[in-house]
């Protein structure tokens, strides 16, 4: 095929993969995404006739849990085939080639590309002192980042080092860790938070650039709304016992092998948007929450600094309609309380009326009886 990209679907029948495990993967895909079933045809074909994204992937300051997110998806597909075959010219983590040969591949594919590559970060960026705590090739993370921007089709933030900071953050900063966001400006940066990011969120972003040639929905915040839109407390298996009121005191008490809600224990479900609850991990089998550990928050900035992740929150900004029937709720329970108490007030007046009448009817039958 001489230098022509493969499409998705050329890789996946050189791979031996059948008509059908294409198509059951195309829908597994678009529902990740959260793409509507009517925008499936729309996906299909993207695969079947779009050539692959060059993409190139820079590590910077992170622990590369990103990429062993990713790469351990529960569906197989995505390690052998988003991963492996979306023409990844450039990895500092997997790729085979080192030095100067990887310079090179990287070079080549910013300028053959220009314009067509996408643009992947997972760590933060160092500023201080010149940017000199992460160097790659004898060069400066942010002189990296910057170069590679200018010709970038998108750019993604893998999870939170790249997305907030995260971590290296944390204060007192002393590298100046930057989200990538903040060092570029006049650019559309697409914000995957978490430590890690759930892969099939990962995955369910690319797919949507790839099918739609164009960026996700996002939010304020530049996350994708598919994935971000709702609090991890909002779709938790526990929200039940929250409502009424049912809290884990304590690590080690009976609430906590019954399983009641973790919020008195310091979850950040309440504050935390992510998908956690809904895609899960491990296969979909479960998340911290369901495995007995509170939500963190890894994925809203400054998570490192929002106070001790074991301390109960006093209180959390309301957002949604759940939250608002938490209110509602209150409110009610208010004006019930209010309703019992003037009825039994009321109710105890009547009373106390009709005893001093029937003590005066009978003073006076006593009265004239005696007369």
């Amino acid at each position: 095929m001489g230098d022509r990209r493969l499409t998705m679907w050329e890789n996946m029948e050189l791979r031996g993969y059948s008509r059908r495990d294409f198509l059951q993967f195309a829908g597994w895909m678009a529902a990740c995404a959260g793409i509507h079933v009517t925008g499936l045809g729309q996906v299909v074909k993207a695969m079947e006739t779009k050539p692959r994204l060059p993409v190139v992937w820079f590590h910077f300051q992170e622990c590369t849990c990103c990429s062993e997110s990713f790469i351990r998806s529960s569906h197989p597909i995505v390690s052998d085939i988003v991963l492996d075959k979306i023409s990844l010219d450039y990895t500092e983590t997997l790729q085979a080639a080192a030095g100067h040969q990887a310079e090179e591949a990287l070079h080549n594919t910013m300028k053959k590309y220009k314009g067509e590559y996408l643009m992947l970060v997972e760590g933060s960026v160092p500023t201080e002192e010149g940017g000199v705590y992460c160097c790659i090739g004898g060069r400066t993370a942010l002189d990296i980042v910057t170069e590679a921007a200018e010709g970038a089709k998108a750019i993604v933030a893998w999870g939170s080092c790249a997305s907030n900071g995260c971590i290296q953050a944390a204060k007192p900063n002393p590298t100046g860790a930057t989200p990538i966001h903040k060092i570029l400006s006049g650019k559309t940066i697409i914000n995957v938070p978490g430590c890690p990011p759930i892969a099939e969120v990962m995955a369910g972003t690319i797919v949507h650039l790839l099918a739609f040639d164009r960026v996700p929905q996002l939010d304020g915040l530049g996350r994708p709304k598919a994935f971000y839109s709702r609090r991890v407390h909002d779709s938790c298996y526990r929200r039940p016992n929250y409502d009424a009121g049912l809290f884990v005191e304590s690590f080690d008490d009976e609430n906590a092998r019954r399983g009641y809600c973790l919020y008195k224990v310091g979850c950040r479900g309440p504050v935390t948007y992510n998908s956690c609850g809904i895609i899960r991990w491990n296969n979909g089998v479960g998340y911290p929450i369901q495995s007995g550990h509170g939500c963190i928050g890894c994925s809203e900035a400054n998570f490192w600094d929002n106070g001790p992740f074991y301390q109960h929150l006093a209180s959390f900004p309301g957002f949604g309609i759940e939250t608002t029937a938490d209110k509602v709720g209150v409110a009610l329970g208010a004006v019930t309380a209010a309703g019992i108490a003037a009825h039994a007030i009321t109710t105890n007046i009547r009373k106390r009326k009709l005893i001093n009448g029937e003590i005066k009817k009978q003073e006076t039958t006593h009265s004239k009886g005696g007369a």
